[in-house]
């Protein structure tokens, strides 16, 4: 019997994921390991928060688990199949595959690891870690992100944004990304337009109303950001290299976006036809 904790995928969820996952090597050894085993493994791992060391022996060895973590961070798995799962997720919900608007914003958190790379000192916000900054469509999916240390917003925006090719490919349809007062500034609106021809709307927020209000689009990328406390792992910055840390939070996002489109086509089953038929013409 295979371990059952809440973490776990289910059999739909799987079957959404397995299609985007890497075919075993030709040669070699025939590969002996579940891989479902190994993806709930690293479920485990990030909504439990614990080491890898320490996953529970009904998991397939740690070393194991680690071993196609790490692979598929350092050849982009995760961030094709966190692309792959957006562009569904959105025509489930009658949207097109690609957002026509966004939101950035960044998250200070503190890092828990001494030998961490890449710390900084946010002195706004009083927070010795790195910065998260994320920049997610109208649903609160995430499109990008870098972790990187705390430098200012424009520049971690830079950061986001800084390989136009890739970002006009997974996002062709974007003309405007609402920002918070961080990301404001003549130069950098400039070098948004010239370099993706897109237009940034600043929302400030109102002081003249007392109490908590949500604050125009940007709610959307809080809420992003309070999903991720329900996976200790992203609780703090725990890892030693930044790219690590963006790993995590794709596997979240991903997690996020399996469980939303497991429960639209468990109501709508004929719907993942249609939905195969706009991805092909995409």
């Amino acid at each position: 019997m295979p371990p059952s904790y809440p973490s776990n995928l289910t059999q739909d969820q799987w079957e959404l994921l397995s299609s985007l996952l890497p075919a075993a090597k030709l040669g070699g050894r025939p590969r002996s390991v579940d891989l479902q085993a190994v993806m709930n493994a690293i479920l485990y791992v990030l909504r439990a928060g614990c080491a890898w060391r320490m996953l529970p022996s009904d998991f397939p060895k740690w070393k194991t688990v680690y071993h196609y973590f790490r692979v598929w961070r350092l050849d982009g798995t995760w961030e094709q199949v966190n692309y792959q799962l957006h562009q569904w997720v959105r025509v489930s919900e009658d949207r097109a595959s690609s957002p026509s608007a966004a939101i950035l914003d960044s998250q200070s958190v503190k890092t828990a690891t001494p030998a961490a790379i890449a710390v900084g000192y946010d002195t706004a916000k009083q927070v010795k870690g790195r910065k998260r900054h994320l920049l997610v469509d109208t649903l609160g999916f995430v499109l990008m992100v870098v972790t990187a240390a705390s430098v200012p917003e424009r520049a971690g925006a830079k950061l986001v944004l800084g390989r136009p090719q890739q970002v006009r490919h997974r996002v062709s349809r974007l003309v405007l990304i609402w920002v918070d007062g961080g990301y404001s500034g003549r130069e950098f609106s400039h070098w948004v337009m010239d370099t993706y021809r897109w237009v940034l709307e600043t929302v400030l927020r109102t002081d003249a109303v007392k109490g908590f209000v949500p604050i125009r689009q940007r709610w959307k990328v809080e809420r992003t950001f309070g999903w991720f406390n329900w996976c200790r792992r992203l609780s703090k910055d725990y890892e030693i290299l930044p790219e690590t840390a963006e790993a995590f939070i794709y596997i979240a996002n991903i997690r996020l976006m399996l469980r939303r489109l497991a429960y639209s086509l468990l109501r709508h089953p004929l719907r993942v036809f249609e939905i195969a038929n706009i991805l092909e013409k995409c």
